[in-house]
């Protein structure tokens, strides 16, 4: 098969490392090396950052709102109608379901128009000052550039949900792309011109190590806008003391699923499955931790084997298939030995638990049963299709243990009383609370967690606004001069 040969997005050209050192990306469910991507050496990392610093002075900081919310409302459209061809890089790059793909580059655009509306509606106030003859307003400006680190997983979707805010509001935007999966990112970059969006304003950079380092440290970031793991997180943070970037992350979950005994049961069983299987359960919002009340936990775990034992594991790309590959050998190797801890702990394996015979990156859909809370899979994210089941009894002892934990960015509550569902909506501590559903979104409501999952809001106006700072002004409306401090009275 042919290899692609992709380029980064610098200051509007497309280019070579400057070293012109590449890597391989692998396709996960064949193991061909399918592209080649440019490993960003710091120099280019600097190019792009200064052309990102210009751009803030240049066309895009000259632009009224209302043109900057245009272009990117023409950027969704061109995402929605190339989202297809997208998906299909995605797909090949990651190993997520072209399916799952396709959906949710359409998806993604409404993201984009969301903040292309909101760009015009971003106000200060006049405050009611108690100093007489003094006007006091603020007003919101753009923070500046903006680093983005993205993940290999979901891409164009926490891409999205940093560039449509950050944009929104006047910033410009130097995105990293996962070594693992760089392409899919790429491929939007072409948009970008097309979509009228000036030269500098959105720059693609990629690369490992070196390059983020080079990007998290740059003495010109204002912001540093971080999906990932919990040790890289900390690396960053340590990365943003260097010039007092703002920062907001977007990290791993470890999400209660609980299921009281008067729920839908089909219903419940549905959602459990698709929030663990789903993406191949490579989704930070996994329901990774099941939680049934004693009464209905065998017939669901009855329902929920057999649907799980007939997933249909195989060629993302096919329209047939229901769960694809695991990204990466890394993740392979730390699912079989979790597996393996789990069961020494005392777990039992109730279905799947080793690799699938679809290939090298294909690992079965899998339940353990969890005697004991403190074992080690409870609170380890694994970033696979692996489900850790608990029984309760009461509603107190499911919260107790649905808290505890490192994480807080999601959890899934399946009950016919609403008195029930709004207590425990107070009581989890999560950042998002599905009631009778799971893995909704949309880009009215801000998305984000709490604890080890991190801090700040993506989607939502919330997150347009953690991407301004805000300055107030005070206009002294009295005719009087100030009188001199220093001059005797």
């Amino acid at each position: 098969m042919s290899v692609e040969r992709y380029q980064m997005l610098i200051n509007g050209a497309w280019v070579d490392a400057s070293d012109g050192e590449r890597f391989d990306s692998f396709n996960p469910a064949t193991g061909d090396v399918w592209a080649t991507i440019p490993e960003a050496t710091p120099q280019d990392v600097d190019q792009a950052v200064r052309a990102a610093e210009q751009a803030l002075s240049g066309p895009w900081g000259q632009m009224t709102p209302t043109a900057r919310g245009k272009c990117l409302a023409k950027l969704a459209d061109l995402l929605a109608a190339n989202s297809e061809a997208i998906g299909r890089i995605e797909t090949t790059d990651t190993g997520k379901m072209f399916k799952e793909t396709a959906w949710q580059a359409t998806y993604i655009a409404e993201y984009l128009h969301f903040y292309a509306g909101a760009a015009d509606k971003i106000q200060g106030e006049t405050l009611p000052i108690d100093k007489p003859d003094m006007f006091v307003f603020t007003d919101r400006e753009p923070i500046g550039v903006v680093a983005a680190v993205i993940p290999w997983n979901s891409q164009m979707f926490l891409s999205a949900v940093k560039i449509g805010p950050a944009l929104a509001a006047g910033n410009t935007i130097v995105l990293k792309a996962s070594e693992h999966a760089s392409a899919p990112l790429l491929a939007f970059g072409r948009l970008v011109a097309e979509a009228g969006i000036p030269d500098g304003v959105i720059n693609i950079v990629t690369g490992g190590p070196t390059c983020g380092t080079a990007l998290t440290t740059h003495p010109l970031v204002a912001k540093i806008a971080f999906t990932g793991g919990p040790s890289a997180a900390r690396y960053i943070v340590r990365n943003s003391a260097e010039n007092f970037a703002e920062v907001s992350l977007e990290l791993g979950g470890k999400s209660p699923f609980i299921v009281f005994d008067d729920a839908d049961l089909e219903s419940a069983v549905n959602g459990s499955v698709a929030g663990i299987f789903a993406a191949t359960g490579q989704s930070c919002v996994a329901g990774s931790r099941l939680y049934l009340h004693e009464d209905i936990a065998d017939a669901f775990l009855a329902k929920m084997i057999a649907i799980a034992r007939n997933i249909r594991i195989g060629d993302p790309q096919a329209d047939e298939t229901e769960m694809g590959p695991l990204c990466t050998q890394g993740q392979m190797d730390h699912i079989e030995a979790q597996v393996a801890l789990a069961v020494q702990e005392g777990g039992t394996v109730l279905t799947g638990g080793q690799r699938s015979e679809a290939g090298d990156l294909f690992f079965e859909p899998t339940i353990i049963d969890c005697p004991r809370h403190d074992m080690t899979i409870v609170d380890t994210e694994l970033f696979g299709p692996v489900l850790a089941v608990h029984r309760f009894r009461t509603e107190d002892e499911v919260v107790a243990l649905a808290n505890d934990t490192k994480h807080g960015l999601a959890a899934g509550i399946f009950t016919r009383d609403s008195a029930r569902s709004l207590r425990m909506s107070k009581r989890i501590k999560a950042g998002i609370i599905w009631v009778n559903t799971y893995r909704a979104i949309s880009p009215i409501a801000a998305f984000g967690g709490m604890k080890s999952s991190g801090y700040g809001r993506e989607a939502g106006l919330q997150a347009v606004y953690n991407y301004t700072r805000p300055k107030t002004v005070w206009m002294n409306l009295s005719d009087d001069p100030i009188a001199n401090p220093f001059k005797p009275r």
